[in-house]
């Protein structure tokens, strides 16, 4: 299915950062960082499980969010959607939803959403 996700950066030094920080709470570390100038780094549990890129835009133009574009990361329990929240907000991001059931209970999908320091959206996510 997915390999790997990339998300763009204007600021690549602040992003990796939040990034370092973030993706340690679900095990994920630097799998590999292009020795260029647009900082291409991916992330990971591993190479034979999805990734995350974050990336100066090839272009060299302004990277930018885009709307409806979302990233959602697999949490192991509720618990540990809501340590990733809080590792966020600790790493500056901004709120975009507050940890909690979204939809009836008995979907069981318990969520939470932030954005990083680019507009990228995310949803951290225990589902069941």
């Amino acid at each position: 299915m997915i390999g790997y996700a990339t998300l763009g950066t204007n600021d690549i030094d602040k992003a990796l950062k939040f990034y370092d920080g973030l993706l340690a709470v679900m095990g994920g570390r630097r799998l590999m960082t292009m020795p260029d100038g647009r900082g291409f780094t991916l992330y990971g549990a591993g190479r034979d499980k999805p990734m995350l890129a974050i990336t100066k835009p090839h272009d060299g133009g302004t990277a930018t969010a885009g709307n409806g574009t979302m990233v959602a990361l697999a949490a192991d329990s509720r618990t540990h959607v809501d340590a990733l929240y809080a590792k966020a907000m600790e790493l500056g991001a901004t709120d975009d939803g507050a940890p909690g059931i979204r939809g009836p209970e008995e979907m069981g999908f318990y969520g939470a959403y932030f954005r990083d320091a680019d507009g990228n959206k995310f949803c951290a996510y225990k589902s069941g």
